[in-house]
């Protein structure tokens, strides 16, 4: 009988050592691992963190070497009188207008047109659709200075104009994307409702858009980040500083206060900016993710 038993209990005293070495083993790579991600985040983060402490610096802290990463004392006034040395309430009004109207462009005409690539069946229908995918490799320079023309004629120069309108026109890659994910939604969803006597529109407005809330997030915060974000846009086409969005506001503010040294004032101004674009991220964290994560799987 002890002969049977001893057999047994070696085996599992094997099978225990080799687990416990395979944990270990496991153990190690998972904390190599995660500590690489950590440093690649600190690299990315760095410069944030360096802003916010420049942020909360006097100009004794500011150009101390070596540089002092936690200042003490915290100069929390450099906020409000960095806002009011530029009008920034205006600045941020007048990109919130511009990102806001560019957003409700770009969902209008990237899910029509997304549907009719995706859903309806006419001809012509994968040419014109290539098309469209062969714009996006037309560089921004190449076409800078006739819009700029067109927009002139147009009489269009010095307002939002030339910024909004060409988003209700659509954005290639924007429809590449929702063509790919209203390909993942089943057919029969549209068929089952086509029975009915629903209309197109009808089957995209009921059916289509309640599915695809991931993948209209998505295109909703990388619009809003890039009309938010949006330098060059504004620089071509505005004049009245009344009009500036918060990108060219913030390099009024540079102009001004940088030949002073006034580097505390700057970063603070430029915290304050990217606190919408942080803000929304988060709130949309979870639905962004998840459409990045379908769009980028299924189609």
């Amino acid at each position: 009988m002890s002969q049977a038993v001893f057999p047994k209990s070696l085996a599992t005293t094997t099978a225990r050592g080799a687990r416990a070495e395979f944990d270990v083993g496991d153990l190690i790579r998972r904390g190599v691992f995660y500590l690489c991600m950590l440093a690649l985040a600190l690299v990315f983060v760095l410069p944030l963190i360096w802003m916010l402490s420049t942020s909360l610096k006097n100009d004794a802290q500011t150009y101390h070497v070596p540089p002092i990463w936690i200042p003490w004392p915290m100069r929390f006034l450099n906020y409000p009188e960095a806002m009011r040395a530029q009008p920034f309430g205006l600045f941020f009004l007048n990109s919130l207008r511009y990102a806001g109207l560019s957003v409700v462009g770009q969902l209008l005409a990237c899910c029509l047109s997304a549907y009719g690539f995706a859903r309806l069946r006419w001809k012509g229908r994968n040419v014109l659709f290539a098309i469209c995918l062969a714009t996006m490799m037309i560089p921004y320079q190449v076409t800078m200075v006739p819009l700029f023309i067109t927009f002139k004629h147009l009489g269009w120069i010095d307002t939002y104009k030339p910024l909004i309108v060409p988003a209700f026109f659509g954005s290639a890659y924007f429809i590449f994307l929702l063509r790919q994910f209203f390909l993942s939604i089943p057919q029969e969803l549209s068929e089952a409702a086509r029975i009915d006597g629903t209309t197109e529109l009808g089957i995209l407005w009921r059916i289509i858009l309640p599915l695809s809330k991931p993948a209209l997030a998505v295109v909703g915060l990388f619009t809003f980040m890039g009309a938010w974000d949006n330098y060059l846009g504004p620089l071509i086409y505005l004049n009245d500083q009344t009009k500036y969005p918060v990108a060219l506001g913030l390099q009024l503010f540079r102009s001004d206060f940088v030949e002073k040294l006034a580097w505390p004032y700057l970063m603070a101004a430029t915290t304050v900016t990217i606190v919408p674009v942080i803000v929304l991220f988060y709130v949309t964290q979870k639905t962004l993710v998840e459409g990045i994560s379908i769009t980028g799987i299924k189609g």
